[in-house]
């Protein structure tokens, strides 16, 4: 009878703190990937750079202008997918803290 009682405690332990603490680590890690995968700190970092480290003499000023605008372009896109990839992320995480809760909603419909 003891472990009857200790079920529905059990089940709201895990719910509702082992399973957010293990996505939210499977969210870093996708974060992480992101970032390593798209470059964004590296573009950042690299902004004003000439592009492909071109120091010619009278390339060098183009290669920076060139630099700013392809990497103004690339960093926007990063950052769009960024915001797609973290609202994807905290709706998915929504969902798991909100799903034991749909069999009582359903009822009640």
């Amino acid at each position: 009878m003891n472990l009857l009682t200790a079920l529905p405690r059990d089940f709201l332990h895990f719910w509702y703190i082992e399973a957010p603490a293990t996505l939210i680590t499977f969210f870093v890690s996708v974060n992480k990937a992101f970032f390593q995968l798209f470059s964004l700190p590296l573009l950042l970092r690299t902004f004003f750079q000439p592009l492909k480290n071109e120091y010619r003499q009278g390339l060098v000023r183009f290669s920076i202008v060139m630099g700013i605008i392809v990497k103004s372009c690339l960093i926007t896109v990063n950052l769009l997918l960024l915001v797609i990839l973290i609202s994807i992320e905290v709706i998915v995480f929504a969902i798991v803290l909100l799903f034991p809760l749909l069999p009582i909603f359903l009822l009640f419909l």
